[in-house]
Formats: structure tokens, sequence, C-alpha cells
């Protein structure tokens, strides 16, 4: 296909959907006024689903399957940079010499860092009942293990993140939210329905049905997921050096 071509290719796609926004934007209702028709059946859902974070009841029930779709983007990008920055054969790793850190940025690392871990967890686990949830709450649980980085050097940072186990974390939080989509099915329902479990009484912990449950699964697949990025990108930056010397030492 030529570049002409493909470019007019682009062009009548880019119109199509520059038309499909234009006419629903045209049914959308009017700014600024008092009906909100899509705000209060959300609102109305949630609270019917004992969810009082209207978001989270959007995010895992309602639009559950888009939220998959969201953390499958995710997935794949982990994935495919795991490919692209994998050892190659002129490659080869050093183990990078300590440097040193000086004492209020070690003190307040290693403070911080059991800090941010217990806050990311509790943005995961009470992502149903206040903002927040698995995606930023996984974000800062990725975010908190590398303060030991910060706080100490990167041999440390390697004895509590050996990225084989959080491969395997990613690939089992991706797969809890496809097994709990099709026990909707199973049971009955439809794909992702949130018919399991009881909803349970309002603002607690055990509240929602399955919408804690699709929170958890996402929290653990973006934490593991943002942690193995993180890795394999200070691989190429602090440990892998060309086997030929002639490449620039990266190490820290």
């Amino acid at each position: 296909m030529s570049r002409r071509l493909r470019m007019w290719v682009l062009a009548v796609g880019g119109l199509g959907v520059a038309a499909l926004f234009a006419a629903a934007a045209l049914r959308l209702p009017g700014f600024g006024g008092d009906v909100h028709p899509y705000g209060d059946r959300a609102v109305e859902a949630s609270l019917a689903r004992r969810t009082s974070n209207t978001i989270a009841s959007v995010n895992f029930d309602q639009r559950a399957f888009d939220t998959l779709g969201e953390e499958t983007i995710l997935f794949a990008a982990v994935l495919g940079t795991v490919v692209l920055l994998r050892q190659t054969r002129d490659e080869h790793r050093v183990r990078p010499a300590p440097e040193p850190v000086a004492a209020p940025v070690r003190r307040y690392a290693l403070v911080m860092l059991p800090v941010a871990l217990l806050t990311g967890l509790y943005v995961i686990a009470h992502g149903q009942l206040s903002p927040g949830g698995g995606f930023q709450g996984g974000v800062v649980v990725a975010t908190a293990l590398h303060l030991l980085y910060i706080g100490a050097d990167y041999r440390a940072l390697e004895r509590i993140r050996p990225v084989g186990l959080y491969e395997v974390g990613d690939a089992a939080g991706e797969a809890a939210y496809l097994i709990l989509g099709v026990a909707g099915l199973v049971g009955g329902s439809a794909f992702l329905a949130n018919t399991l479990l009881p909803y349970g009484t309002f603002n607690t912990l055990a509240s929602g049905g399955t919408v804690p449950l699709l929170n958890a699964a996402v929290g653990m697949e973006v934490a593991c997921a943002v942690v193995v990025l993180l890795a394999r990108f200070l691989d190429q930056a602090v440990e892998i050096e060309q086997s030929t010397g002639s490449g620039k030492d990266r190490g820290e």
C-alpha cells in the first residue's frame, strides 16, 4: 500500500469517527441544565448495588467490560516492553556498584516506604467506598517499592522485586478479572454481570457485590505491571552493557 493510499484511508476513517462524535454530541443534554439522564441512571444503579463510590460502580459494574479493555491495554503494553527490552546476544549484565545516599534521603525513603505501601493497599481495598481504586492504588504500591532504590541501592530493590514473580502476578490479575466475568456466565447471567454475590450493607468493605473483587484484580495487575515495566527500563539503565565494550557504561 502506497503512502498516498494510506493517507486516504486515514482521512476517510478520521472523517467517519468525527461524524459519529458530532452525531453523539447533538444528542447530549444541554450544558449547565438540571437534567442529567446519564448521571442520574449511574447514581441510581450504584445505590441499588450498594456501591457508595459511583465511579467504581461505573468502572467495575456498569461498564466493567470497557475496564477489561483498559486493563488488557496495560497488560499488552508491558508484554511488548518485555519483548523489546529483553537482553540481546551482544549485551551482558554487570553488577552495579552501590552509590552513596545522603542520610536524610535514606531515612525519609525507608520511613515512607511502608507508609506508601499501606496507602496503596488502602486505596485498592476501599475503591468501592471512596475515590481511588485498583488503577490508582496499584500505581502507588508499585511506586512505594521503588523507594528502596532511592533510599538504599539497586541491589536492595532487586531482593524484594523478583521480576518473574511479578510477571506471574500481572498475568494472574488479568486472569482473575476474566474468571470473574466467566463466572457470571456460569451463574446464568451475563459476562461480568454483578449478580454473583450479595450486595451487602451500604458503605462497608463487603458491599458492592463483585465490584471489590474486580477492583482487587485490577490493583494486582496494575501494581505488578508497573513493577515489571520499571524493572525492564531500570535494567537497561543500570545493569545491561554492550559486550563489545564500545558502548558507554550505563552503571549506576
